[in-house]
């Protein structure tokens, strides 16, 4: 394929849009920052982030293996010592300075952009529903595939796309995302995981004892979404009426078919400001909605977002749907209450 890639269309998925107008696609590169990191603090760019194969939940950090430093010398005794003893102290340095951080973002990142991705890596949102639970955080890179397929099917029904379509709508989503990934600690793709519960009465075929916990620790991919936090992380071509670049946004909010009214979307839009709550310092939060999209419009009116604008009816001439953008003032809190997280399925359904 070509270097560059050009969509003269508009993606306009079910609750939000990916890409506006035109939206260019570059190949993977680190961009390049104006300023120095400090000294014996170079980590190496890497363009995706490792993950350890540990538990979903648990993070780990340690030093980088490519840097461990040993020393092999045939020397006296004396200098066999010092050599040790300079050993033990690089790597002591080392460990200390090459941190493994789970999202990388394959470029150097200033102090407090570090400590901001540790708020990243470690920030969870749970919720008991009443059909099950709930709980979201960070997109890892190995679950890119599952997060591309989802929003890509989600475009897909919404642009009324025949399936053949899906697999191309998802390689652009993807090369969207790697893009993304790298103004982390900037933005964040946000997904959540539903765990059904077991209703009183229900009739399951005979299993032994490990089956049984198997089918009751199945987690699905329920639904995503996109947060930026603040200028650096804003969209270069945001869709229309254009959102204040220096204010936390939401967009690209996709929940699977099947868990539907279930108070997935709205928990993921809770999770959602919870994080923009803990990562910016503004107050502001803003989203698209379409003017067809009631059932969505209708949640979002119910959190608290008003209409700021309305797109001008001269945009259906670029074949594009009208979009209403929405505002909402976060309190300043340090955690949401219950009543302001809980939404039962018969306020969803009605």
């Amino acid at each position: 394929m070509a270097a560059t890639v050009s969509l003269s269309f508009s993606l306009d998925p079910q609750h939000h849009h990916l890409f506006s107008k035109t939206t260019q696609f570059k190949p993977h590169q680190t961009p390049l920052l104006p300023f120095s990191p400090p000294t014996s603090t170079l980590c190496p760019k890497y363009p995706l982030a490792i993950f350890h194969k540990s538990h979903p939940t648990s993070f780990k950090t340690s030093s980088s293996p490519s840097h461990s430093s040993t020393t092999t010398t045939t020397t006296t005794a004396s200098d066999t010592t010092a050599t040790d003893t300079a050993t033990t102290t690089s790597t002591s340095t080392t460990s200390s300075s090459f941190l493994e951080y789970p999202l990388r973002t394959g470029r150097f990142l200033s102090s407090e952009e570090l400590e901001q991705l540790k708020l990243l890596e470690n920030f969870r949102y749970y919720q008991e529903l009443e059909s099950g639970s709930m709980w979201v955080r960070v997109m890892r890179p190995e679950e890119m595939d599952i997060t591309v397929g989802l929003l890509a099917e989600s475009f897909a029904e919404s642009m009324l796309l025949p399936s053949g379509y899906v697999s191309v709508l998802g390689y652009l989503v993807k090369q969207y995302l790697f893009e993304r990934m790298e103004l982390s600690p900037h933005t964040a793709t946000l997904i959540g995981f539903y765990r059904r519960r077991k209703e009183e009465g229900e009739e399951q075929p005979e299993k032994n004892a490990e089956d049984e916990k198997e089918v009751d620790e199945v987690e699905f991919l329920a639904g995503t979404v996109e947060v930026c936090f603040d200028k650096k992380g804003a969209n270069a071509s945001p869709p229309t009426p254009t959102p204040p670049k220096n204010s936390p946004y939401i967009s690209n909010m996709a929940v699977k078919k099947s868990l539907r009214r279930r108070g997935v979307g709205w928990h993921l839009l809770k999770a959602s400001e919870e994080l923009i709550s803990q990562m910016s310092s503004s107050r502001e939060v803003y989203l698209h909605c379409r003017m067809i999209d009631t059932a969505p419009f209708n949640m979002y009116k119910r959190a608290g977002y008003d209409i700021v604008k309305t797109d001008n009816i001269l945009v259906m001439l670029l074949l594009q749907r009208r979009k209403h953008l929405m505002c909402k003032k976060l309190p300043v809190l340090t955690s949401f209450s219950e009543s302001d997280t809980f939404c039962s399925e018969e306020e969803l359904t009605s």
